[in-house]
């Protein structure tokens, strides 16, 4: 599930892929069995395309890398949580609208 602009990253990677990086970062909390995932995954390639130099986005497969979305707190899937500077910016749960997730991401920049 990866797009030119959408990276992996996991437990081991997660510090210095998101908490470290110098821009925004989108991660997608998914897992191959989940439906609503699938359906949100073209829009968050659609978002990494678009932001692509102002803003990284992560994808998370939460059935290979548990600690992770155990250290968030992520209880359903797909789970969406804009980070800046190592903190929490945004997140959403479940399939929303492309312009809720730019609205999250904004948030980042603003």
């Amino acid at each position: 599930m990866t797009h030119a602009n959408t990276f992996e990253t996991t437990d081991g990677n997660f510090e210095n892929d998101v908490l470290k990086a110098t821009t925004p970062v989108l991660v997608d909390f998914w897992a191959s069995w989940c439906g609503p995932c699938r359906a949100l995954s073209p829009v968050i390639d659609e978002l990494a395309d678009e932001y692509k130099g102002k803003l990284k986005v992560f994808k998370v497969n939460t059935d290979e890398n548990p600690n992770t979305p155990s250290r968030y707190g992520v209880r359903g899937i797909p789970t969406i949580i804009v980070f800046k500077d190592g903190q929490i910016v945004d997140q959403s749960v479940g399939v929303v609208a492309k312009v809720n997730l730019q609205a999250m991401i904004n948030k980042a920049f603003g």
